[in-house]
């Protein structure tokens, strides 16, 4: 078979490597499609931890960053149930780590790390399920809380922004505001379901805590000036989802009195929010497929990257058998 290593920032090679065999509770997967994950794709290719102060050694770990993927079960290990040759099935959590990732043509996952999924669905409709349980995850912290969301802020639209959008209108939000810089974001977000879509302009929604306000927010993109925003026009709670690099400032006039805001930080992956997304791309109320600009092979890795960067697509959907 072959897969996909970056052997040194900016550099990706496609290479042959034997078929892997599943062990124990794992399953092997014909991968037959995987997206972009930009964050991991961008930082790794760049030679940047994904995470502040993580260790990052090249070459890098085969066929990862891959992990948003779909594919064709063609054999299990020991102890598997649940599963049969045949099957389609998708990842819905990146397991432990270090081990191979599926920008690859055949990779191993756990098998308690995979659901099934009809056979009916595109690549790209269901690649990214990943994506959409990580998304849904705020939304289970959020109705924790109690109560209803109400009129929900949405700081940035790339691919979990546009996931947000729809996730909100499926659990019942009053009214869905999407903040974004780029027009054809605000363009897409609004044919997926927001009713408001907004650049972050102060003057184009003036700081207020009260009864104009958002009720909740939810920040995708980890940036300081996104989540202040959010907060200055937020009564109940901001959500944290985008990767945070640097200090917020929670103002006590501000956000302290009037009821206090939550800042809200990131919580599980859990199998229920995998579930539950797997569930709404069925019945046709989450659409992953929107969030793919295009499809490219293995071969233009790099090519798909820059895609990425220069913010030309949202994610790439990479097909190993091109």
């Amino acid at each position: 078979m072959k897969l996909l290593q970056i052997e040194a920032p900016g550099r990706a090679a496609w290479k042959d490597a034997p078929t892997p065999e599943p062990a124990a509770g794992e399953v092997l997967l014909r991968v037959l499609g995987v997206t972009t994950c930009p964050h991991w794709d961008l930082h790794i290719l760049g030679g940047v931890p994904m995470f502040p102060g993580a260790a990052l050694n090249y070459p890098y770990q085969p066929g990862q960053p891959g992990h948003e993927a779909v594919g064709e079960v063609v054999a299990l290990g020991p102890g598997v149930t649940g599963f049969r040759v045949g099957d389609r099935a998708v990842a819905w959590r990146d397991g432990p780590q270090p081990r191979n990732g599926f920008y690859a043509q055949y990779n191993n996952f756990r098998a308690e790390d995979l659901l099934r999924t009809p056979a009916s669905l595109e690549p790209a409709e269901i690649a990214s399920l990943e994506l959409a349980m990580c998304v849904e995850a705020s939304f289970e912290q959020l109705a924790a809380l109690g109560g209803k969301l109400g009129r929900i802020g949405l700081g940035g639209l790339g691919p979990a922004g546009l996931v947000a959008v729809q996730l909100a209108r499926a659990h019942g939000a009053t009214e869905v505001v999407a903040f974004d810089p780029v027009p054809e974001r605000r363009e897409l977000a609004k044919s997926l379901g927001a009713q408001r879509v907004l650049a972050p302009d102060p003057a184009a929604w003036l700081p207020s805590r009260g009864a104009d306000a958002l009720d909740n927010a939810i920040d995708l993109t980890g940036l300081p000036a996104s989540i202040e925003f959010l907060m200055d026009r937020t009564r109940r709670c901001v959500a944290l989802f985008g990767v945070l690099r640097e200090e917020v400032r929670f103002s006590g006039p501000r956000h302290l009195f009037g009821p206090g805001l939550i800042l809200m930080g990131y919580g599980n992956h859990t199998r229920t929010a995998a579930e539950t997304a797997l569930r709404l791309v069925v019945e046709g109320k989450l659409k992953l497929e929107p969030l793919v600009t295009t499809t490219l092979p293995f071969t233009r890795y790099a090519e798909g990257v820059e895609l990425l960067r220069t913010k030309r697509a949202i994610k790439v959907l990479f097909d190993p058998w091109l």
